[in-house]
C-alpha cells in the first residue's frame, strides 16, 4: 500500500477495510493449540475460515451457501443476521467434530456488529471458545 497515495487510500472502503484487518492481524494470530476463525462479509454472504497460521493452511470453512444451511430458517428483522447465525453454529459443529475448541477471533477488519457479531455468537452457542 505505500505506492497508493495515503489521500487515496482514506477514500477507498475496501483500502480501509484491508489496513484495519492489517492492523487486526499485528495482534491476532492463530496457531496449532489455538485456530484462527476469520470473517469475510461480502453483500450478500457472510464466511468463516479456521487458519492455522503455523503452517499457513485453512483447516475448515463454512458459507452462507453451505448446502446444510439451505433450510435454515431465516427468520426475524434481519435474514442476512440470522443466516450468519446460523452459519456460526454449523461451523462450531464442524470444528467440534475435529477436535477444535479453542479459537482466536478475527473480525476481519469489520465492526463487530451485525452480521459479524451474529457469527461469533452463533460460534459460541455451537461450542467454541475465544
Amino acid at each position: 500500500m505505500s505506492t497508493v497515495k495515503y489521500s487515496k487510500v482514506r477514500r477507498s472502503r475496501s483500502l480501509q477495510r484491508a489496513r484495519r484487518h492489517l492492523r487486526v492481524r499485528s495482534k491476532v494470530t492463530g496457531s496449532a493449540e489455538r485456530l484462527r476463525l476469520v470473517v469475510f462479509r461480502s453483500l450478500k454472504n457472510t464466511e468463516g475460515q479456521l487458519v492455522d497460521d503455523g503452517s499457513g493452511h485453512t483447516i475448515l470453512g463454512v458459507s452462507t451457501l453451505a448446502p446444510e444451511l439451505r433450510g435454515a430458517p431465516r427468520e426475524g428483522k434481519n435474514r442476512k443476521v440470522s443466516h450468519a447465525h446460523a452459519a456460526g453454529k454449523l461451523l462450531a459443529e464442524k470444528a467440534r467434530e475435529k477436535g477444535i475448541e479453542k479459537v482466536v477471533f478475527d473480525r476481519g477488519g469489520y465492526r463487530y456488529h451485525g452480521r459479524v457479531k451474529a457469527f461469533a455468537e452463533g460460534a459460541r452457542e455451537g461450542g467454541l471458545k475465544f
